[in-house]
């Protein structure tokens, strides 16, 4: 019985056997779930607290859109505040096509339906049918608009689908340019609340047409209008799909040279999208902020004798300018041929952008033509004598017979009145005899010539605040014909020279900086297209002349009108009561090929400046023939062009204090 009691206690005990409270195979495992665990929170932490922003910034892409608008270009006005170059409503019909989503879907049922229904098995693809749809609702639009002003238009599908694709958001151009009276019937008829509306956005307008064409430029359509820092951030940083309404940007002239102060500051908003691209109904901008007018610009230029000039030159080829001695402003700067700045806006068409190359007309002449200056040349040929004490005023150099040997060449002096015998300097001057200047350029040399060509900057360009200046400038010497030409330096190159022939080439532009530097007795001057209310007078190297020098000089330029070649500005229609001009007729001759011809033609160049004793203004007109053998010289055909201009800047200058314009402040 105890054997039995012993052995059930012992059966008991192992019954009862405790254990470890865990298991070591176990516990790795639990490490590898910790482990998990601690990957699972991390990466639930770096996703909200790290990555939030980048998520944010998805969000942003996928949901919404901005939408920019440019801001209208500033004006630019004359020197008296007469505007040159504004801007004008452009009425357009449009239609906002992220209004129509539940249209075209109905309109796609519908034309799939009626595809099915016929049993028709070349049932066009989805993306033909979404077209369809989307022509048909646009041009049941279209046809509210054809009703009203009695036109037959018709949707370009092509077209709509580039847009739908692409610009979704912005309005559809029905109609473009819409004429204001068709604007009025429109505006009194069409619903006011619908898809279809009235738009209205700016385009340049010119109140003088063709008037300083190639000098104010044009502007054509940008098609990438910026928006940087738009609502505190640019456009890359955040990265938003965007559309842009169409603005303009500066192509030449005035538009092109000041393009960035003239560009108005891009407007916008931000909008939120659906998944499909549509605008959300009922939803406000995110953001939005409203474009600005650019800066506007005052011009040096007078327009009345703009208009003045371009008038007096008509269809002939050539150019004018007129500066303002003291400050270096140019009143004038005009060139023929020339084109109406009223055909680029919207666009220019391709007829009329051909007629304006046939008649060559894109060139502005007065800064990208570069011409032989004739004898207007003779007055730089006077100073350099007259500062080296080669020349004398009160002494004959040359006997005038009327022809000259030079070399193995005969000269003749092209003067059209006989001999002129010896002459004096002033009397050289005012009779243009080229006997003498050639005698001239003989004492001079070719290398003074050139270089007191240089002082006056001849040889470079003004640095105008206009493109496409020439830089074909020639003032040449024997090292430019070696160089250039590869021939040595004759004689009879040195007689060229000195009348302004041979291989000199400036610009009129250059030639009227030159009349304004002599009448102001120094060497250079700045030309400059801004106004400015406190423009200082430009003061530079004295030209270096004696007093009795110059009153030489100036003796012969005012007898070059009293006297001399010049003497058909004395007609009545051209004087200028109480004034004297002081002037240089030139002349020149081209080689051209014409109408199958190979001949010369005639330049015609006048420089002067006025009044002589105190001198205000000064002008240059060139003219280029358009006849080989034709009889055209600078006293007859190009003087009074600059005469006319002169009259008027004097009628304006002696009107009543109560009739002046005063220079406008903006």
């Amino acid at each position: 019985m105890a054997a039995n009691e012993n052995s059930l206690a012992e059966s008991s005990g192992k019954l009862f056997e405790s254990h470890k409270g865990y298991d070591p195979r176990i516990v790795f495992f639990y490490f590898i779930t910790a482990g998990l665990l601690l990957v699972l929170v991390g990466g639930l932490a770096y996703q909200q607290l790290f990555k939030s922003e980048i998520h944010n910034e998805k969000e942003r892409t996928q949901n919404q859109r901005l939408i920019i608008v440019p801001g209208p270009r500033g004006n630019i006005y004359d020197r008296h505040g007469q505007l040159l170059v504004g801007n004008r409503p452009r009425f357009a019909v449009v239609l906002n096509l992220d209004e129509l989503r539940a249209k075209f879907r109905t309109e796609f049922i519908r034309i799939r339906k009626n595809y099915r229904e016929t049993g028709d098995k070349d049932i066009p693809n989805i993306d033909q049918l979404w077209s369809l749809a989307r022509v048909s609702v646009v041009q049941a639009y279209l046809e509210q608009v054809n009703a009203i002003l009695a036109r037959d238009l018709k949707v370009d599908a092509r077209r709509l689908g580039n847009h739908f694709a692409r610009e979704l958001l912005l309005p559809y151009p029905l109609i473009e340019d819409l004429p204001p009276a068709d604007y009025a019937k429109l505006i009194e008829r069409l619903p006011v609340v619908s898809p279809l509306q009235l738009y209205t956005t700016n385009t340049r307008e010119y109140p003088f047409g063709s008037a300083a064409s190639q000098t104010l430029g044009y502007v054509g359509i940008n098609e990438n209008v910026e928006a940087e820092d738009f609502a505190g951030a640019s456009l890359k940083t955040r990265k938003i799909k965007t559309f842009k309404m169409r603005g303009s940007i500066g192509r030449d002239g005035l538009e092109l040279k000041f393009d960035s102060t003239l560009q108005g500051e891009a407007g916008g908003s931000i909008f939120r999208v659906d998944p499909a691209g549509y605008r959300l109904r009922d939803t406000k901008p995110i953001e939005s902020r409203l474009p600005t007018q650019g800066k506007n610009i005052v011009t040096s230029l007078d327009i009345d004798l703009q208009l003045a000039a371009e008038q007096a030159i008509g269809d002939q080829t050539g150019a004018a300018v007129a500066i303002d001695i003291k400050t270096g402003e140019v009143l004038v700067l005009a060139s023929k041929p020339d084109y109406d700045l009223s055909k680029f806006t919207p666009r220019l068409s391709h007829e009329d952008a051909a007629d304006i190359t046939a008649r060559e007309a894109w060139t502005n002449l007065a800064i990208s033509g570069a011409f032989a200056p004739g004898s207007t040349f003779k007055i730089l040929t006077s100073i350099a004598g007259l500062r080296r004490g080669l020349l004398d005023p009160t002494q004959p150099i040359a006997d005038c017979q009327g022809t000259v040997r030079i070399g193995n060449r005969t000269f003749v002096c092209d003067n059209g009145r006989g001999h002129h015998g010896e002459v004096f300097m002033a009397d050289a001057i005012a009779h243009s005899c080229d006997i003498y200047f050639f005698a001239a350029g003989r004492l001079i040399t070719p290398e003074r010539l050139a270089e007191e060509g240089r002082r006056f900057h001849l040889h470079q360009r003004t640095g105008i605040e206009l493109p496409h200046e020439t830089g074909r400038m020639v003032i040449p010497d024997p090292a430019y014909k070696e160089k250039v030409i590869h021939e040595k330096w004759f004689p009879g190159d040195t007689a060229n020279t000195s009348i302004g022939q041979g291989f000199v080439l400036v610009t009129p532009l250059q030639m009227a900086c030159f009349a304004a530097s002599v009448a102001r007795n120094e060497v250079f001057t700045q030309p400059t297209l801004i106004h400015r209310d406190d423009a200082p007078v430009q003061r530079t190297e004295s030209i270096g002349l004696t007093p009795s020098q110059r009153t030489a000089l100036i003796e012969g330029m005012v007898g070059t009108i009293e006297y001399g070649t010049g003497s058909a500005l004395n007609i009545p229609m051209f004087k200028i009561p109480g004034v004297r001009i002081a002037g240089k007729t030139g002349t020149a001759q081209v080689r051209v090929k014409r109408e199958g011809k190979v001949g010369n033609i005639n330049l015609a160049w006048f420089l002067c400046f006025a009044p002589a004793d105190n001198p205000e203004i000064a002008m240059v007109v060139m003219l280029e023939g358009d006849t080989i053998g034709e009889t055209f010289g600078g006293g007859r055909n190009a003087g009074p062009i600059a005469a006319t201009v002169l009259k008027k800047y004097f009628e304006k200058k002696n009107r009543p204090a109560d009739q002046k314009i005063v220079p406008f402040k903006t």
